[in-house]
């Protein structure tokens, strides 16, 4: 919205700083960041009052959640409602991209917010599961996935680039699109999974929005993807102002989910968070990035995977506990210690990720 500012450039001079990406996605960072600030406090106060009891708890996890009853779900509302806003003012609405990642934001959204009410209605962990929650999901990463495909390059759009390497890609075809499935409902769901504790999810969310909006920065500038060896992929540098206002939504966000959480995103947060990562990605044409930057969640992922299969297999499990964050709680980890010490580990990788730049 405010992008079409510069059309009265000639007239006000000032105006066209609305040109630069750089800019906009300060705008979007603090706006988002404010819009949480300002709203967040009556959100908590009326979904608490809606929710009663709040988010259930685990009956077989660590003893240490049981003072967490009560607490309200459903803050993943105050993070999309922040990204919405700020990304609707700064964007620019000529780019696709743009439309893209937010309508799968807001759809996985959309689904997550349908998975917390039956919880918080039916005072139940398991909410809207199994394979129709994964089909509405695939279908939906599916169509985002298609569709970025149609703006890509001839002969470029559907291939599978390689992270260290410049040239080399590997054609799909047709099998991009089930790609895009992987990685966008891949992403959606490990993060989903990775938030168990306060705090935990949403830092290592940031720090990979922090991460793909500079990649996303690069690969849309024709000029640094020359420098840095990298594909060019125009338009996508618009996605660094949605990145700019998942971090600020992000840091609002924070402030009401430190220990002690006052609210917990949910799924209407985490499953949209994840998705937002993983269109992105697709969009960029850095999947395999996000598995490194974002390998935090695929750990997380995981764990679970290995868990299930391992006690259907053999009857045992692997770890004490499932998500690998419960792992370690329960060897005695306090979750303060979890939480810091998964945020470094997300930082270290998010650093491996951006050095796939320049080691080509």
């Amino acid at each position: 919205m405010l992008y079409e500012l510069v059309n009265f450039s000639e007239q006000i001079g000032a105006l066209n700083v609305f040109r630069y990406q750089t800019f906009r996605t300060g705008g979007a960072i603090m706006t988002a960041l404010l819009f949480v600030f300002l709203f967040g406090p009556a959100i908590i106060d009326l979904l608490r009052v809606r929710q009663g009891k709040g988010q259930p708890i685990r009956d077989d996890g660590p003893q240490s959640h049981f003072a967490k009853k009560g607490t309200p779900t459903m803050g993943g509302l105050m993070i999309l409602a922040g990204v919405t806003v700020s990304t609707l003012l700064w964007a620019n609405w000529a780019s696709p991209y743009v439309w893209i990642v937010l309508g799968v934001t807001l759809t996985y959204g959309a689904i997550g917010l349908f998975d917390d009410y039956l919880k918080v209605t039916k005072q139940t962990t398991k909410g809207f599961g199994g394979w129709a929650r994964l089909g509405l999901e695939m279908i939906i990463a599916a169509a985002a996935t298609y569709a970025v495909m149609r703006l890509g390059r001839p002969g470029f759009s559907d291939v599978l680039t390689i992270p260290f390497f410049k040239a080399l890609v590997v054609p799909l075809g047709l099998l991009f699109v089930v790609l895009g499935v992987l990685v966008i409902t891949g992403a959606g769901n490990a993060v989903n999974l990775t938030d168990g504790l306060d705090g935990l999810a949403i830092v290592p969310v940031m720090i990979a929005a922090a991460t793909f909006g500079l990649i996303a920065y690069l690969t849309g500038n024709a000029r640094f993807a020359n420098y840095l060896q990298i594909h060019y992929v125009p338009n996508a540098g618009e996605l660094a102002i949605i990145c700019g206002a998942l971090i600020g939504a992000g840091l609002g966000f924070l402030w009401f989910n430190a220990p002690p959480a006052m609210i917990f995103m949910g799924d209407t947060g985490s499953l949209a968070l994840g998705g937002a990562l993983g269109a992105i990605a697709v969009a960029t044409k850095h999947e395999i990035v996000l598995a490194i930057v974002g390998g935090l969640f695929v750990l997380e992922a995981l764990s679970v995977i290995i868990q299930v299969a391992s006690f259907k297999a053999t009857g045992k499990r692997v770890f004490r506990m499932a998500p690998l964050h419960h792992h370690f709680e329960q060897k005695g980890w306090q979750e303060s210690t979890v939480v810091v010490r998964f945020w470094i580990v997300s930082v270290v990788l998010a650093l491996v990720g951006l050095a796939t730049l320049k080691l080509r």
